[in-house]
């Protein structure tokens, strides 16, 4: 009866661990538009492997740039990862530095008030971290 109970209890915890889903936090710092690329090659890497995995991305400082209209190389990019469930995020405080008002980012882009303060939550979150750039 022992036994059973230790297999059952292995096969229950086996499953759980099948079972989880990845959450990851990518942040971007980089205005550099082969970085930009990387990142959306990086991210579509990830769910094909993982396609329930829960994934963020903060654009912050001169990664802004990724997520503003006028100066984005990965507009499509960004729109086919929203609609797989990424999360993209402008952090407002690099808005207000560097003057981009909300109506300059693109419309797939959430707002969080500081890119660093929301890694660090997502970290003690249980979050992973990926920092993206060259």
């Amino acid at each position: 009866m022992k036994k059973i109970l230790i297999l059952v209890v292995v096969l229950f915890a086996t499953v759980a661990l099948k079972a989880q889903t990845h959450k990851i936090i990518f942040q971007l710092t980089s205005e550099d538009t082969l970085a930009h690329k990387s990142l959306m090659k990086q991210l579509n890497n990830v769910l094909s492997i993982s396609p329930d995995a829960k994934i963020e991305v903060v654009c912050q400082g001169p990664g802004l740039s990724m997520l503003m209209i006028s100066r984005t190389t990965v507009q499509e990019g960004i729109s086919k990862m929203k609609a797989k469930g990424v999360f993209f995020a402008a952090c407002e405080f690099s808005m207000s530095e560097r003057k981009v008002t909300k109506e300059q980012i693109v419309p797939e882009s959430g707002f969080v008030k500081s890119g660093i303060v929301e890694v660090i939550t997502k970290q003690e979150e249980g979050w992973s971290y990926i920092k993206s750039g060259f």
